[in-house]
């Protein structure tokens, strides 16, 4: 058993190296582009920037050495400069390296940005392109969470990566060989051997630290999450009197975040000390060297300044060693999750050869559709249907018979997994989704709006719609007068999820974007099963004169507002049962009767 753990922990340690050098990969072309002279130019200059940054900071201490010797009386003073002279080089050089150090990034600032919009856009875009079997298994919270982070972990890489391990390591190697050429071999072993037990215990204890970093990222996404999704559900809890429990629920999470944050602060404690203990250790060592050395004779007093400067030099860029590698690494997993978001497939893609969807007539055609969500539990058992251009078919049923499957795979949020779905003899397989979704329009049983004015959501409809044609479907949605009654009119702020409108407003709202957006083909989902029976009323009128020279599916949970279609059929459990009008079916006396008697006997109860 202990074997087996072992294993699995050196499989997860190799799975971790190679994601952060699948993460390395995956950066490294937003540095250098194909086709991007300009962003490799702007690289290649900030390298240079930072080398001469470097070098000039590397040295400064022998300025620092000839002005304390020339003020000692033991040296002769380099291009004839004083000890003032030296002192105002030695000012001059620091200025200068940090000098480059600034233009350095300010050269590489639009590098760094340029990649985090490009790497930010793509993560937003494939989002979009998942499958909604993606969607309803992810929290939003979540998602977003993983995004903000990824996108920070980018910035932090190319900026620490290029600029702090890369840079100290070349600082280190400079360093090293002026001590060996200017002290002995025993300087130089001195350092490199603080050096390296300074970097194996910050990398040991850094380990350590990111997996307690990773459990407190956890328990900050789980009360993320949990916050987001309590907000979003505002209504349902005050329904149920539930703001102590959710309450309780989010600090459960906090505190969980609170125990990993607590370890995360004591291990760093313990790491700042550690590191500050070797690094004097060994500044000690080093100058009482060097303390000797002057007693001997072998060495000036401009040497032992020379020597603590250096050591001092090095301390610096050390002592924030455990924090920039701590953040690579936790950058390099935040990043890892970024990827593999980007990585996860699209379960429905345009093919290579898809072709945008040309409406002539507006037919829909379903032949012989076959679907399930899963593959165990099938949802249409080869359901054929004909809508012929400009009709009215409304589709019945009860709960879970698979209506509004219906409307996901003609709106092709899943595709069929027999048979096939044709607008117009096109196969919708074939044809590119951005069309498909153009010819389209969807009145859903729940009209989610944006937090902006009721006009940015009626506008939602058709990018670049001018204020009259707003106005225009506002009124054949017989909303307009409701939305002037308003004391900011169209400039009404909905609030989140469109809270600060009633349902009939909302669905109006929404059959408004729906006659902007001009669609040839109709999708009625529902559209007033959640409304009352007056408001019902009132929207059927908009919803007619929406359908009014389109192709309509309405899939209805009642039943009273399908009674005028062309034709309705009723579907129980995945197959058609009854076809036929409003009247045909009456007179049948079958399944759409008895759903029929049981409605009107429900409202007459209900108006009793």
């Amino acid at each position: 058993m202990r074997q087996w753990h072992t294993a699995s922990a050196e499989e997860l340690a190799r799975n971790e190296q190679r994601s952060g050098l699948r993460t390395i990969r995956r950066v490294a072309p937003y540095l250098w582009p194909e086709g991007q002279g300009w962003v490799k130019t702007r690289v290649v200059l900030a390298l240079l920037a930072l080398l001469a940054s470097k070098m000039i900071a590397v040295g400064t201490p022998i300025l620092y050495k000839q002005a304390v010797d020339v003020l000692a009386g033991e040296g002769v003073p380099v291009l004839a400069l004083g000890a003032v002279g030296l002192t105002v080089a030695y000012g001059m050089a620091r200025l200068m390296a940090n000098g480059f150090q600034q233009l350095r990034d300010a050269i590489f600032a639009k590098v760094a940005q340029r990649a985090l919009r490009r790497l930010a856009l793509e993560t937003f875009e494939h989002i979009h392109r998942l499958s909604m079997r993606y969607h309803i298994t992810r929290k939003t919270g979540g998602l977003s969470r993983i995004i903000e982070r990824g996108v920070k972990g980018v910035e932090f890489l190319l900026r620490f990566l290029l600029f702090s391990i890369g840079p100290l390591v070349l600082e280190l190697l400079m360093i090293a060989v002026i001590l060996f050429w200017l002290f002995d071999v025993w300087y130089l072993a001195i350092v490199a051997g603080t050096i390296a037990t300074y970097v194996w215990f910050t990398f040991r204890v850094t380990e350590w630290r990111v997996k307690l970093r990773r459990e407190m990222n956890d328990q900050d996404t789980d009360a993320n999450q949990k916050a987001i999704d309590s907000l979003l559900n505002f209504e349902t809890v005050k329904y149920f009197g539930a703001e102590k429990r959710e309450a309780a629920r989010y600090d459960v999470a906090m505190k969980g975040y609170e125990r990993a944050a607590i370890k995360t602060s004591y291990s760093l404690a313990f790491l700042n000390f550690g590191q500050s203990f070797l690094i004097t250790s060994g500044l000690v060592v080093v100058m009482v060297l060097a303390a000797l050395g002057v007693e001997n004779g072998t060495l000036t007093v401009g040497d032992f300044v020379m020597v603590n400067a250096y050591m001092i030099q090095i301390t610096l860029p050390l002592n924030f060693l455990g924090t920039v590698y701590r953040e690579i690494r936790q950058s390099l997993v935040d990043m890892g999750e970024m990827f593999d978001l980007l990585e996860q497939p699209t379960e429905v893609a345009d093919k290579a050869d898809a072709r945008p969807l040309k409406v002539v007539e507006g037919r829909i055609e379903l032949d012989n559709v076959q679907f399930g969500y899963e593959a165990a539990r099938p949802i249409l058992k080869g359901v054929s249907l004909t809508v012929e251009g400009g009709r009215t078919v409304a589709i019945v049923g009860a709960s879970g018979a698979g209506k509004s499957t219906i409307g996901r795979l003609l709106f092709r949020f899943y595709d069929v997994t027999g048979g096939a779905l044709r607008i117009d003899g096109q196969d919708v397989r074939d044809v590119t989704q951005d069309s498909l979704h153009d010819a389209i329009g969807v009145v859903p049983q729940d009209t989610v709006l944006f937090n902006d004015t009721i006009r940015y959501n009626i506008a939602y409809g058709r990018d670049g719609a001018s204020h009259d044609e707003i106005v225009e479907a506002a009124q054949a949605a017989q909303i307009h007068d409701f939305i002037l009654s308003l004391p900011e009119g169209y400039d009404t702020m909905v609030g989140e999820r469109g809270l600060k409108l009633s349902g009939g407003e909302k669905q109006r709202v929404g059959i408004a974007r729906t006659l902007l957006k001009n669609p040839p083909l109709l999708l009625l989902d529902e559209a007033t099963s959640a409304l009352d029976t007056e408001t019902e009323r009132e929207i059927k009128g908009a919803l007619a004169r929406a359908g009014q020279g389109r192709t309509v599916i309405t899939i209805a949970h009642r039943l009273s507002t399908i009674a005028e279609a062309d034709q309705i059929i009723v579907l129980e459990n995945g197959v058609i049962v009854e076809r036929g009008t409003h009247g045909d079916l009456l007179d049948k006396a079958g399944r759409y009767a008895q759903l029929w008697a049981r409605q009107a006997s429900d409202e007459d109860a209900e108006a009793a």
